[in-house]
């Protein structure tokens, strides 16, 4: 008799769960299909749905130019986030003659799904624009994988794994950056609860090794998210492997300090100017860097 009781409480509950598990992903808006001013291209088909990357180029193209891109990713934890967040960084990136693209990717809030598959959409897209370098007019050499928070952590992992990689994809089209920039990166995801029980698989600080591209992090000393110190000793660590890593420290910033809708575009400014003078002094625009930006 209990046991009758017990299983026909089950039943409902079982077929309960899928749209539980729905209402619980479709809490998050869903990403715009297009953004202005950007050329959109379906770059991943997953059983979640299609991933969208949004393409700005330079305003004056050169077919016979190769030019090096930048793909940002959107921060959220891993969980929320919207594709247009670096579409300010990008737009002046084009202007400066990069390749400059924003991508979507899957997170909790609209998919269900882990960081881990957040991880293997990056890496997807690095390897979705190198192996469409000539339609799109990149130097395949010079690809820069850009983010902020859980989008930094992302970018940064394209570069650390050489796992990852999502079953099916060409292996011979690499998956990895050419230089990264870092806003408030999340370097070391050990007390990160979205990770649980894999928390080290996915941690870049606890996978360094030699042969890292380029790297600049910019990061708010003040930052209670993501701690300063995370990124020192990442920065640390990496160098100590033969790595190149820049880090530059903003005195009371917070996390997501580098946003424009934040201290009346200052931080913008100042994060954003830095990131074209790395990107200057590595080749990848031209000289002279700007002194200010609008």
């Amino acid at each position: 008799m209990n046991a009758n009781r017990t299983a026909s409480w089950l039943v409902p509950l079982v077929l309960l769960m899928p749209l539980l598990a729905r209402a619980q992903t479709a809490s998050v808006a869903p990403q715009p299909l297009t953004v202005d001013g950007a050329a959109t291209h379906v770059y991943k088909a997953t059983s979640e749905g299609e991933l969208r990357l949004h393409v700005f180029s330079p305003d004056r193209p050169n077919i016979l130019v190769r030019r090096p891109a930048v793909v940002f990713f959107f921060g959220g934890g891993w969980t929320s986030g919207s594709v247009t967040q670096f579409v300010p960084q990008a737009t002046h990136l084009a202007q400066r003659g990069m390749v400059a693209i924003v991508a979507d990717y899957r997170v909790f809030g609209r998919h269900g799904t882990s960081p881990f598959e957040a991880m293997a959409d990056a890496k997807s897209a690095v390897r979705w624009v190198r192996a469409r370098a000539q339609q799109l007019g990149v130097d395949a050499n010079r690809i820069v994988a850009a983010g902020g928070s859980a989008g930094g952590h992302i970018a940064l992992s394209t570069a650390v794994f050489d796992t990852f990689d999502e079953a099916g994809e060409d292996k011979a089209v690499s998956s990895k950056p050419n230089a990264l920039v870092l806003f408030n990166p999340a370097v070391d995801v050990m007390a990160a609860q979205r990770f649980g029980a894999r928390a080290r698989a996915g941690s870049p600080l606890h996978h360094l090794s030699a042969g890292l591209p380029p790297t600049i992090i910019l990061h708010g000393k003040s930052d209670t998210t993501v701690p300063y110190a995370d990124v020192e000793r990442y920065c640390a660590d990496a160098r100590k492997h033969g790595n190149q890593c820049e880090l530059v420290g903003y005195d009371g910033a917070t996390h997501g300090f580098f946003n424009p809708q934040n201290d009346a575009r200052k931080w913008y400014r100042e994060t954003l100017l830095e990131a074209d003078r790395f990107l200057t002094k590595i080749g990848y625009l031209s000289a002279p860097a700007p002194t200010s930006i609008p």
